[in-house]
């Protein structure tokens, strides 16, 4: 046979075909006396058993190892492996499927940071009415980046905390009122007093409970400083004030 019909007999592409040889894992016939390459019965075998394992999912190198044993006493082990880590694909989708799901069916639809868990995304439906303050929409997206950031245990704290915060009236009412002021220092200098009372009603909504490792934060680092550059210079500042407020306070 040649290459060509080598290929249509088992499936393939001559191109694959030329690239198995390329990576050794197909032998290459030698040439006849007109040049030719020329294909037995043992090429097409070695080639249908590439495709076969490619398409159960082997990578080219786990091919390799088990073609090398010419009794095929690996492959059965080399399929048990592959077995068992479809199947941890499989319930990974079926978990992300889950929770998209849910997501979907969540009542007052995705919110705008989505996609976030279940839980948040109906802790930022419960309070909607704050998305109007500028500065509180930016509160929303970095809860949505913490939430994925975050380890389960740590995300699950968070999105609880913020939901037994949140869940009384009288917090809402302070939080509305503190956005109000750090939306006040948009065009505010960093120096004018309303940031150090603005960094006080902060510091005073915010319960123990909701960031209980205040006092491990690097104030000025990573994500904390993208946060501030994305503010104006005064809102910024207040910040930093809560932060150390609640620092000082939390020892």
């Amino acid at each position: 046979m040649r290459i060509g019909e080598l290929a249509d007999v088992v499936g393939v592409t001559t191109r694959a075909v030329r690239h198995y040889h390329h990576v050794g894992l197909l032998p290459e016939p030698e040439r006849r006396a007109n040049g030719y390459r020329e294909y037995g019965l043992r090429h097409a075998v070695v080639l249908a058993r590439i495709r076969r394992l490619t398409e159960l999912g082997l990578g080219l190198s786990e091919v390799r190892d088990v073609l090398a044993d010419d009794a095929g006493k690996d492959l059965v082990e080399v399929l048990t492996e592959l077995d068992e880590d479809l199947a941890r694909q499989e319930e990974a989708v079926r978990e992300r499927r889950g929770r998209l799901r849910a997501l979907l069916e969540a009542e007052g639809g995705l919110p705008a940071e989505g996609p976030v868990s279940p839980e948040l995304a109906a802790l930022f439906a419960g309070t909607a009415h704050l998305s109007d303050s500028p500065m509180a929409a930016k509160d929303r997206e970095i809860i949505a980046f913490l939430e994925t950031a975050m380890p389960d245990e740590a995300r699950q704290q968070l999105v609880s905390s913020l939901g037994a915060v949140l869940g009384r009236p009288e917090a809402v009412a302070r939080a509305n009122e503190v956005y109000a002021r750090l939306d006040a220092l948009a065009d505010a200098e960093p120096d004018d007093p309303c940031v150090a009372e603005a960094a006080r009603a902060l510091a005073d909504c915010i319960p123990p409970e909701l960031f209980p490792e205040i006092g491990d934060l690097d104030h000025d680092g990573g994500v904390l400083r993208a946060f501030y550059e994305d503010l104006a210079p005064a809102q910024a500042e207040a910040i930093r004030r809560t932060l150390r407020i609640l620092t000082e306070e939390r020892r």
